[in-house]
């Protein structure tokens, strides 16, 4: 079984950094190589499985050429207890 995303937020903010390399023609292999990640760290954080910090996000925006508010804007913080999907 397929490990799921870990909110709601994590999902969308996964598919937004997706969408914008797959505008861009990059591979998640270019994408971690032009931020300073691992290709499966990429991969973690497209489908939503990973909690990005601040200095990642910034990393991941400056890759994709975008401002990090267009990744994160909108996004809503879990509520306790709600951070994992299940």
């Amino acid at each position: 079984m397929a490990k799921q995303p870990i909110s709601d937020a994590a999902e969308t903010f996964g598919a937004r950094v997706r969408a914008r390399r797959n505008e861009l023609g990059k591979s998640q292999e270019r994408l971690a190589d032009d931020s300073g990640m691992h290709w499966t760290f990429i991969g973690q954080v497209e489908r939503g499985q990973r909690n990005v910090s601040l200095h990642n996000i910034l990393k991941l925006a400056a890759a994709l050429g975008v401002d990090a508010a267009e990744l994160v804007r909108g996004l809503k913080s879990p509520r306790d207890g709600e951070s994992n999907k299940d």
